[in-house]
């Protein structure tokens, strides 16, 4: 006569549910806010170069001598709005000879052969950095270039610089909003996975309150896991779009231009932050929320 060996019943744990399910899905969400993270960071760039190719004519006064015309860089690099491109400041002397020049070439018009005299006169061209190219601020630096002894006039392209300024701008809402909406949705689908991941122990959670088990006590296995698997999620999300990056940065050599580790390092760690701030209050509300329940409603 045949034995049956008694089947043995694996014993549930406070705390242990589908892990790899909830890692999936938070890593997931996460990925898709650290891709349009990094949208934002190099619209956020591209702005900055946009911005920093911004140039104003600063034309002087006839007959400078060379030390006056060396004294009027110095003084021009010196400027806080002036860009600069690693340690050097972005300030180029354009000669009236290299004007006219430039001029023939363009148009193919010698003006000298007529006029028996080169009425351009010495220019400094310069650009401005990105924090200074609002249009009230350029118009700001304009006058004080003009205070500038040697100075005769400066220009720059104003109604350009209003176009730029203004579709930089909304192009900034339309995103910032749309990020918004982004992560208010992760938000929601975290928060929705975690508390589905937790209804298979509602009933644990209920047996731990009926035999005196405090509050604290149910939800610390919780939050603890929950936490640990927010930031693991993070961590996978971070891996994930970095190798994204780097292989999209080795394909597309101008994408390689907009490229700011920096912010991208940051990005990676508000990834890993915020999936343990979420999978936490995610976990905290939803054991509040069977903790509350009554019997009848736990089925």
């Amino acid at each position: 006569m045949a034995t049956t060996t008694p089947k043995t019943v694996k014993k549930k744990k406070l705390g242990n549910y589908p892990h790899a399910m909830v890692v999936f899905s938070i890593s997931l969400a996460l990925f898709v806010i650290g891709l349009f993270g990094m949208l934002l960071i190099h619209a956020g760039k591209l702005s900055d170069i946009v911005k920093e190719s911004i140039e104003m004519q600063v034309y002087l006064d006839r007959d400078l001598t060379q030390v006056q015309l060396d004294r009027l860089q110095k003084t021009l690099s010196a400027k806080e709005y002036v860009a600069y491109k690693g340690d050097t400041a972005q300030v180029r002397f354009l000669s009236k000879e290299e004007g006219a020049k430039a001029f023939l070439e363009e148009t193919g018009e010698d003006f000298m052969a007529f006029l028996g005299d080169n009425p351009l006169r010495d220019t400094y061209v310069l650009r401005i950095n990105a924090e200074s190219s609002s249009s009230a601020q350029l118009k700001g630096i304009k006058n004080d270039i003009e205070g500038i002894e040697g100075v005769y006039e400066v220009q720059y392209v104003e109604s350009l610089i209003e176009s730029i300024n203004s579709n930089i701008q909304k192009i900034s809402i339309l995103l910032i909003a749309f990020a918004g909406i982004l992560v208010l949705v992760v938000i929601i689908l975290i928060n929705n996975t975690i508390k589905l991941a937790l209804y298979s122990q509602r009933f644990l959670i209920r047996s731990m309150q009926l035999v005196g088990a405090t509050s604290f006590f149910i939800q610390r296995p919780f939050l603890n896991r929950a936490a640990f698997q927010g930031i693991i999620s993070g961590i996978i999300a971070s891996v994930l779009l970095f190798a994204l990056m780097q292989y999209a940065y080795r394909e597309i050599t101008e994408l390689s231009l907009l490229k700011d580790e920096e912010q991208m390092y940051m990005l990676m760690i508000a990834l890993i932050v915020l999936g343990a701030v979420i999978g936490f209050m995610s976990s905290y509300r939803a054991v509040r929320k069977y903790l509350r329940l009554s019997l009848d409603e736990l089925y």
